[in-house]
């Protein structure tokens, strides 16, 4: 779907998954909590109008213009992959609980172990604290790595992140982009 979904869509989503990009040997395969109903509806991730993703991951310059998020399997040309923790859309993240929550980090490892990407970039703190039972971190990269991956926790993109503006996301998101850029 390019167009813009119906409300009667957008709530006909409920419980709709969004396919992952992904491919093995990625850089970076970024990590949501989960898609939202807008996204559920027209298939593609971080697609409500309002998300702050993709010109996030432009002016960090992980991309060299901002994608359209019917666009986002272009990502795999810059070796960058989306994923969830958890596959079903809701409305908020609020709708998921932590058992959910620890399920789908389960399963997240099960993808880490089989497509090795460089770094997982999980986007949100409060959904990585409990699904990996680390109630202490923070955003930035972390001391411990899942299935053999390197992590880091970076500010979610949602238009209702009010903690984090635009420059602030860019900021987050650019130091994972030079730690990457240093590993190479």
């Amino acid at each position: 779907m390019t167009e813009r979904p119906s409300l009667a869509e957008i709530e006909a989503a409920r419980d709709k998954t969004v396919p992952d990009v992904i491919a093995p040997g990625l850089k970076v395969l970024f990590c949501g909590f989960n898609p939202g109903l807008y996204s559920g509806a027209t298939g593609h991730h971080f697609s409500r109008p309002g998300n702050r993703f993709w010109p996030t991951l432009q002016r960090s310059g992980f991309t060299p213009r901002q994608l359209a998020p019917a666009e986002e399997r272009e990502l795999l040309d810059f070796e960058l992959g989306i994923t969830n923790i958890v596959e079903r859309s809701t409305a908020r993240a609020s709708e998921l609980d932590d058992a959910e929550l620890r399920a789908g980090g389960a399963r997240l490892i099960r993808k880490l172990r089989r497509f090795k990407p460089r770094v997982l970039a999980v986007l949100g703190v409060t959904a990585f604290r409990v699904a990996f039972g680390d109630p202490k971190a923070k955003v930035g990269p972390q001391t411990d790595t899942l299935a053999g991956t390197e992590v880091w926790v970076l500010p979610n993109p949602s238009g209702l992140n009010a903690h984090y503006q635009i420059d602030d996301l860019v900021r987050e998101y650019r130091a994972l982009r030079h730690a990457v850029n240093r590993v190479n």
